[in-house]
């Protein structure tokens, strides 16, 4: 279940894209652990690993949509195996995967585009080494894409020049594509906005600064009379409105493996250390609240894995009438991100001073984790997303094809074609009660069950006008959905019921917890106080089955360090 860089070798992709995702751990682990701490905390621009990226293709093999790739056979866009890149990334840190991550982001608007010169352009770039940027957000209005000082002014010659600035853009030093988002003077509605091509190396594009003391480099820059021809514009009107927005739908997805391999790598350094170190006699394993955090942090860390595998499958098997995707998206960016924040807070209270000490890598995951759910929208904006597809997730469910395990070499065109970024709420799902009927012989299945069925209940009772559909019954409900697509991987792998136990042991109390704060909301009524009271659950102890989950744990001690 665990990324292991000592035996990693995923036989269920094709030979090229083994041999890449083969090659980058090697790079690592030949760069060694002082190299990649010690850069860490220099701030030392990660231009070697670009260097790397580039003498492979890595970027160029990956990113590139088959429909643009040539002659090229091993070239497309495959989500799995981005997927698998994007957690080898994060696994040796956050600043490693970030380039990479914005690069998609910066392929999105281009990818989406009509513009066969620019994908041209965008592909040639990608195979001279290049990496992209998404030039969105601003200083002054952040990603509200309804407002921008990024001004387009026709230059009467068919073209425009654009004057204004961005904010928080990584790769803004080196990107020779840049996808820019902007208006055009004096249009007003949808038809003023447009996405442009631009490139950082041109002299009318002017780099101010690096606005985050790190390793990596993301820029504030500003373009200064930068001329658009009619050959660099991506979208224009509406269709570039749904291009920033289809663009993070693809994008944030790869945050929450970012988070698993961080996490995951950070586990085998707190299990090496504790189980090796001696307190009064005993190993730190010995302790029982130390045995009950690394049970809780594996649980938490196998339900993200399961969750995150599972919603891979969804994305993959995505069409005009199947966008169930876009709500297991926004959980695996918001649900799974602040779960690789919790599982390295446990970490971190078990190896305590440890934590802190320069030359680990558990300090560095701690540091960073939190970055993960602030990127492509906060908890708080994916909640409301999610929100949105409450109802019909609850009480309207549709008929499916089954949807098995997608590693095949496909190209996942259609998220290229996603279309208007709208009509949420007419999104259909597959019934989640049959997936948690077929696990009820688990007790703590059993028991989140029960939770989540009142939830329903309070929803369709006659409580629900009065019901504020806020952060927390946002949290109530994402813990329904990641609870089903995690019994549906874990079916599909054969997970055993110790483990499934104890991560419904992690679900019940989280909806418990959420329950006590529904109940302490200022704004809730009776009717919700009385609700919440009514649902807390202690879940269903079970001594030998922790113990076989601890076991797991501790088989961990050991198996890998990264090398010095």
């Amino acid at each position: 279940m665990l990324l292991d860089p000592n035996r990693y070798d995923p036989r269920y992709f094709d030979q090229e894209t083994r041999r890449l995702l083969r090659a980058t751990i090697d790079w690592f682990e030949a760069r060694g652990k002082r190299k990649l701490v010690g850069d860490y905390h220099a701030k030392v621009f990660y231009a070697d690993f670009l260097e790397f990226a580039a003498a492979e293709g890595l970027f160029a093999t990956f990113l590139t949509p088959a429909g643009e790739a040539g002659t090229a056979p091993d070239k497309r866009w495959d989500t799995a195996r981005i997927a698998a890149l994007s957690e080898i990334l994060g696994f040796y840190g956050l600043n490693y995967w970030y380039p990479w991550q914005v690069t998609v982001l910066g392929l999105g608007p281009v990818w989406q585009s009509e513009n066969a010169a620019a994908r041209e352009r965008a592909a040639a770039a990608l195979d001279a080494g290049g990496v992209a940027a998404f030039g969105l957000s601003e200083r002054d209005h952040g990603a509200d894409i309804y407002a921008t000082d990024m001004v387009l002014t026709p230059d009467g010659a068919g073209g425009y020049t654009a004057t204004g600035g961005k904010y928080y853009i990584g790769n803004g030093n080196c990107a020779g594509t840049v996808s820019v988002f902007g208006r055009i003077a004096g249009v007003q509605g949808a038809d003023q906005y447009v996405f442009f091509y631009a490139d950082s190396r041109h002299p009318n594009y002017h780099l101010v600064k690096n606005v985050v003391p790190s390793q990596m480099y993301v820029a504030e820059f500003r373009l200064e009379d930068y001329p658009v021809r009619a050959e660099d514009i991506l979208h224009t009107g509406e269709e570039a409105f749904s291009a920033a927005l289809n663009t993070v739908n693809i994008g944030k997805f790869n945050l929450c493996f970012a988070g698993i391999g961080m996490a995951t790598h950070g586990l085998y350094e707190a299990i090496t250390h504790a189980h090796n170190r001696v307190l009064y006699g005993n190993p730190v394993t010995d302790f029982p609240h130390v045995r009950r955090q690394f049970v809780d942090a594996y649980a938490r860390l196998a339900g993200m894995r399961l969750f995150a595998d599972r919603a891979v499958d969804y994305f993959r098997s995505a069409g005009p009438e199947d966008r169930r995707y876009l709500l297991y998206n926004p959980i695996t960016k918001m649900k799974v991100t602040t779960e690789a924040e919790t599982v390295l807070a446990l970490l971190g209270e078990i190896v305590a001073a440890r934590g802190f000490e320069a030359d680990n890598y558990l300090p560095i995951a701690k540091m960073d984790a939190g970055g993960l759910p602030k990127l492509e929208g906060t908890v708080a904006v994916n909640l409301a997303l999610i929100n949105k597809f409450m109802p019909a997730y609850l009480f309207r469910p549709g008929e499916y094809p089954a949807v098995g395990t997608r590693t095949d070499p496909a190209d996942d065109e259609f998220l290229f074609r996603q279309g208007a970024a709208r009509g949420l709420s007419k999104v259909r799902f597959h019934d989640w009660r049959d997936t948690y009927a077929r696990y009820a012989h688990l007790p703590n299945v059993a028991v989140f069950t029960e939770q989540a069925n009142a939830f329903a209940e309070l929803l369709s009772s006659e409580q629900q006008g009065d019901l504020d559909t806020s952060l927390t019954i946002g949290e109530l409900f994402t813990l329904i959905v990641y609870g089903q697509l995690i019994l549906e991987q874990a079916e599909l792998t054969g997970v055993g019921g110790d483990l499934l136990g104890a991560v419904f042991d992690v679900l019940v109390r989280d909806f418990s917890a959420h329950a006590v704060e529904l109940h302490g909301r200022r704004d809730s009524t009776p009717a919700q106080q009385r609700w919440a009271v009514s649902v807390i659950r202690k879940p269903v102890r079970d001594d030998a089955a922790f113990d076989g989950v601890w076991r797991q744990v501790l088989a961990l001690d050991g198996s890998y360090e990264m090398k010095p």
